[in-house]
């Protein structure tokens, strides 16, 4: 099933914002290619208090996520309650401000675009939220709340908004004849795909569903989860599906993030992470999944209790954020924080001390070279500026060296020449003295030599 009367409108929306000037997002990414690509991002709420309103703290929410999205296939994302998930949601569609970091959406920087920048980005992604009876607006008829996007948008497709909004119910399998009725007529799965709905009008390219099931009845949550199944493999989206049922999200999922007090704690294909989880917290996860025949020996499997709290996001623990529960916590867990890596193809793990790894040394060893080179890069960086500081010192010292000596050895000039002069001319006038009394002992003898002849 396709929608071309949508495709014929965002084309030709396309075509006047093209004309209008505003900056338009790049091809359509292949399938498999990177559509989504979030590097270092973060989420800080300020904690104020006083008159003044002074911030005293910051509540992490999200510390730092890096992960891609590739086009054409589902992301899942778990964890527990608190963990930043529907938070990291909001940041990816721009719905809140990031604290740091960079969202890139097809190649192209989307972190700090305004409202005209981010305007035909609107059109590409597209949010489904968690809470049916609060996401719509009561006051509104249904007709007018899916076809507020073609509004907000000055999108006008091909048979008018009445008529594209009636097919676009009916894509979610509601009757098109309930375009004039109020939300509070529907039950919640029926608002759910009401939600659906206004989200596909503009034929998104990444669709962001925040626990699109978990205010739904067991019986309503696997319609709509097989809804957008069916309706990715007909329109080609791409979704990040946040929820915390983890059997939601291995039927929809092609890798799943596991995250943990404001971080992704490991990112695997479905198949590994539910076969071998490498993290003992997503071990711990993966324990507490209802086992449908508890009967059945191969469904038997150890049961993990974790103790204590989740710590506090607005003062984490140093190291792992996860050692304070962890069974597995050594040293270097709480001193070292350990870096995402892929230690088997398709399955990254941010752990010391992962499961299911063979060889324990490789991890080990890998984080700690990781965490020497680091060290050893900033042991280098202070080197080479006490380095430069002790030669700029050096240098300072050797040139007042030079001016104290050259002021010395001017003051000592005139007393060394007076006293070379003293004794160059002391042993001539002892000269010119001797030869002047031998001169006179000459002359004497001489004239009494005279007188005695002359006798």
């Amino acid at each position: 099933m396709s929608i071309p009367a949508q495709s014929d409108g965002a084309e030709a929306s396309s075509t006047d914002t093209k004309a209008s000037g505003t900056a338009t997002l790049s091809k359509d990414a292949a399938p498999g290619e990177t559509l989504l690509k979030v590097t270092g991002l973060q989420k800080h709420f300020p904690i104020k208090k006083g008159l003044l309103q002074r911030q005293v703290g910051a509540v992490r929410a999200v510390d730092g996520l890096d992960f891609e999205v590739r086009s054409g296939e589902t992301l899942g994302v778990v964890g527990e309650s608190g963990c930043g998930k529907s938070t990291m949601g909001r940041l990816i569609t721009r719905l809140l401000e990031p604290t740091a970091g960079k969202i890139e959406f097809e190649g192209k920087d989307i972190t700090h675009l305004g409202v005209s920048g981010m305007r035909p980005m609107r059109r590409d992604v597209q949010m489904i939220f968690q809470d049916p009876y609060s996401s719509l607006n009561p006051r509104h008829t249904i007709g007018t709340i899916v076809g507020a996007p073609f509004r907000l948008q000055g999108v006008e497709p091909e048979g008018g908004v009445k008529k594209e909004v009636q097919r676009l119910l009916s894509v979610v399998g509601l009757n098109p004849e309930h375009y004039n009725r109020y939300p509070h007529e529907f039950s919640g799965g029926q608002r759910q795909r009401i939600g659906i709905a206004r989200a596909l009008a503009l034929k998104p390219k990444l669709v962001v569903a925040d626990e699109p099931v978990s205010a739904l009845d067991v019986s309503i949550q696997a319609q709509v989860v097989n809804l957008m199944d069916d309706l990715q493999e007909e329109l080609g989206l791409t979704y990040v599906i946040i929820a915390h049922d983890l059997s939601v999200v291995r039927h929809v999922s092609d890798r799943i993030a596991v995250m943990y007090l404001g971080k992704i704690v490991e990112l695997a294909d479905r198949d590994s992470l539910y076969r071998a989880p490498m993290h003992p917290y997503t071990k711990a996860l993966m324990s507490a999944v209802p086992i449908p025949d508890p009967r059945r020996k191969s469904a038997k499997s150890e049961r993990i209790l974790l103790k204590g709290d989740v710590p506090s996001p607005i003062a984490p623990p140093s190291g792992c954020r996860f050692h304070t529960r962890c069974w597995k916590a050594t040293e270097i867990c709480r001193t070292t924080e350990p870096v995402l890596l892929e230690l088997q193809p398709g399955q990254r793990v941010a752990c010391h001390h992962p499961e299911n790894f063979e060889d324990q040394a490789p991890q080990d060893t890998v984080l700690l070279t990781a965490a020497k080179e680091a060290a050893e890069l900033v042991a280098d960086e202070v080197l080479a500026e006490s380095a430069e500081t002790s030669a700029a010192v050096a240098a300072e010292l050797a040139e007042e060296t030079a001016e104290a000596s050259a002021e010395a050895s001017a003051a000592d000039t005139p007393a060394d020449t007076a006293e070379e002069s003293a004794r160059e001319n002391t042993p001539a006038e002892a000269s010119d003295a001797g030869s002047d009394s031998e001169a006179g002992s000459a002359t004497g003898s001489e004239t009494e030599s005279q007188e005695s002849t002359d006798k």
